[in-house]
């Protein structure tokens, strides 16, 4: 399949994207990732393997929609992990190292 990514023409097939990726370590996914074989890349490590490009010269849009349109199953970045809301009573317990009394 033809496409372009960074403004270069890539002509690329699923079964040479798996074969280039095989033996590369998975990054830990902390935005848009791509799953190939039975591991989790993130999508820009991909992009920089399959194309030979620095990571900045392209989006991970580009590269998603490339790696989608071959048939790999994409995934949007996970969401922020977000602390539990404290009150004000138990932020203060929190801080000092003991258990509010209620």
């Amino acid at each position: 399949m033809r496409c372009v990514i960074a403004r270069f023409p890539f002509d690329l097939v699923k079964s040479d994207v798996q074969e280039s990726m095989k033996g590369i370590k998975p990054e830990p996914v902390t935005a848009e990732s791509v799953t190939i074989g039975r591991r989790t890349f993130p999508v820009k490590q991909v992009g920089e393997v399959i194309t030979g490009q620095d990571r900045r010269d392209f989006t991970a849009g580009e590269v998603t929609r490339a790696l989608t349109r071959l048939g790999f199953t994409c995934h949007a970045a996970p969401a922020p992990v977000r602390p539990p809301v404290l009150s004000a009573l138990e932020s203060a317990s929190a801080q000092l190292g003991t258990a509010p009394h209620m």
